[in-house]
């Protein structure tokens, strides 16, 4: 991958990529298949809803016990359940024969995807030092921030020439690959003697989550007022102030609210919340929006994030080294401003429709600004914690990025207004440039320049 390695060096990045791939390729390979989805087993917008925030929810909230669970057991160990968890989960999902068992397959889907990004970024930061750990890392960011924008294309080539099953049952096709790479690493699992899992943190959240985006989800179905709706949004809301709570006594805290005091990391991690929330949101919107009311063949409408892919592949990894380099606020607070222009240039979109002239030139900038952010936010985030640190930090970063698009989605029937229509996909664009303008705006008051050390 670079010169700076050493072939072991090489193959341990190889996996680590890996590893994380299959997890953010499946976020948004979904997206695709909705449609296909929701023709053949049924259920509408709710059903697209929920297929999509079930993985979300056990991920979000797992993740966070992930690095703790790497500590205890050995993050090879915990790679590879992680590993064998989504490809069984992939099969069952593949399987579905309604609705309600692809949704539960997709939340045990999510909760081993848990496992993956965590231990794989533990790879990294174990093997890799000083520059070759910055160079290593914007590879890995530049990988998995390109899965999530290949998905869609490949999810639609899948889907046309075959079906929505194999969208998902490709995964074991890299999962297959990187178990077999594993032992070519010559890795040995190191475990803390005294790490410690928080089991019942765990639940809480997973519950409070759950919870809160069933009253988002069902809402537009139920109304305010039912008591379904109301009493599922306070109870989620009760559940995560115990889990914040909890976190502030237990010996071994999921999410150290500690790290919050570090300034770039709060900063950096509040950005991630409104600059992820945006992009899930957006991408889901306008692949569906192309297949259900433009008529676009899954291909053609997972080829529409295509510009964007290649351009987060030729940029990502020259904006991290630049941000090294002159600071990563200019960065951070650009690359947003310059994605939500690029989706300001999707409220041409009318009719008649002009993929080209409508979608084609936002999709572009907005794969610029993409570029110019994803690369910097993760390295400063992770920067601004010790070494000794780096995977939590990295599993509370993965798990706020995960919740922003979990609550983004749920609350997709409200922000565009029941429809998938050019209405609701309009209104869909405004939210996500509010959401986009508030982290450039949060990394601008909120980051600064990374202190180093005179020989770095």
């Amino acid at each position: 991958m670079t010169d700076a390695f050493t072939p072991a060096q090489r193959l341990t990045l190889t996996v680590a990529v890996l590893a994380s791939f299959v997890s953010f390729l499946d976020g948004t390979i979904v997206n695709v298949a909705l449609p296909a989805i929701s023709t053949e087993l049924g259920g509408g917008l709710t059903t697209q809803q929920w297929v999509v925030d079930a993985y979300l929810i056990t991920l979000g909230a797992l993740i966070l016990v992930a690095g703790s669970a790497s500590d205890a057991f050995g993050r090879l160990l915990v790679m590879r359940i992680g590993l064998v968890g989504f490809g069984v989960a992939s099969v069952a999902i593949a399987l579905a024969p309604d609705p309600v068992f692809l949704i539960v397959a997709r939340a045990v889907q999510g909760a081993a995807a848990a496992f993956l990004v965590p231990s794989s970024l533990a790879l990294i930061t174990s093997t890799f030092r000083d520059a070759a750990q910055s160079r290593a890392i914007g590879i890995w960011t530049a990988m998995t921030t390109a899965a999530m924008l290949v998905g869609p294309l490949l999810g639609g080539a899948l889907i046309d020439l075959a079906s929505w099953r194999w969208a998902f049952l490709i995964n074991v096709v890299p999962i297959a690959g990187t178990l077999a790479l594993i032992p070519r690493t010559g890795l040995r699992d190191v475990r803390t003697p005294d790490a410690a899992v928080d089991v019942l943190g765990a639940v809480v959240c997973t519950l409070g989550l759950g919870a809160t985006v069933f009253a988002l989800i069902e809402q537009p179905n139920l109304g305010w007022a039912h008591p379904a709706v109301w009493g599922s949004l306070l109870g989620g809301i009760a559940l995560l102030a115990v889990f914040l709570a909890r976190q502030r006594r237990v010996r071994a805290p999921m999410l150290p609210l500690s790290l919050f005091r570090v300034r770039n990391f709060s900063a950096g991690n509040l950005a991630t919340l409104f600059i992820y929330a945006a992009l899930s949101l957006v991408m889901l919107v306008l692949t569906v929006y192309l297949q259900q009311t433009q008529g676009f063949s899954a291909t053609l409408a997972g080829l529409a994030s295509l510009p964007a892919t290649v351009l987060v592949a030729m940029l990502s990894s020259r904006a991290g080294a630049l941000a090294g380099r002159y600071g990563p606020r200019v960065f951070m607070t650009a690359g947003p401003l310059i994605m939500a222009g690029g989706l300001l240039l999707l409220l041409t979109v009318g009719e008649p429709f002009s993929y080209w002239w409508q979608v084609l030139p936002g999709m572009l900038v907005f794969g610029v600004g993409l570029a110019a952010t994803v690369s910097p936010l993760t390295s400063t985030i992770l920067g601004a914690i010790g070494p000794e640190r780096a995977g939590t930090a990295s599993a509370v970063n993965n798990a706020i990025s995960r919740i922003a698009g979990l609550l983004a989605v749920a609350a997709l029937a409200f922000i565009v207004g029941g429809a998938l229509d050019l209405e609701g996909l309009h209104r869909a664009v405004i939210a996500c440039v509010l959401l986009l303008v508030a982290g450039g705006v949060t990394s601008w008051f909120g980051i600064r320049m990374p202190v180093t050390s005179p020989g770095a």
